[in-house]
């Protein structure tokens, strides 16, 4: 099993931030903070499961061809390998809990498909 990830470990993205609040073998704990209007990159990971619980506000997510819309106390699980995305229609911040569950736990597990920050690849 590999987890690069340690508690603390936190960063700030075009969209807002997140915080590694807990992790171990095999899982990894996020509070993530979506600023109004913000909205992360369509992407998929091949190694993981997420799981995301709203805490704070409304969130408009896309699992796969679905669109929902979860508001705090409801959550969503995105298995492995489906596209998928969040985003804060709303003029408050928006804050989820995504627990991440797999054997390669890794921040450059990550394919983006879309992404309103310019993060996406060109095509050759």
């Amino acid at each position: 099993m590999t987890n690069n990830y340690a508690r603390g470990q936190k960063d700030s993205r075009p969209w807002g931030t997140w915080e590694v609040t807990d992790c171990g073998e095999g899982f990894c704990v996020k509070h993530i903070m979506v600023q109004p209007g913000g909205i992360l990159s369509l992407q998929s990971h091949q190694f993981r499961n997420e799981h995301w619980v709203i805490v704070g506000g409304t969130a408009i997510v896309t699992l796969g061809e679905e669109k929902l819309v979860k508001n705090a106390g409801e959550s969503v699980f995105i298995p492995a390998q489906t596209k998928h995305r969040i985003q804060n229609a709303s003029a408050l911040p928006m804050d989820f809990v995504e627990v991440q569950c797999g054997d390669n736990l890794d921040e450059n597990d990550i394919v983006r498909y879309e992404d309103v920050y310019g993060r996406v690849p060109a095509k050759a």
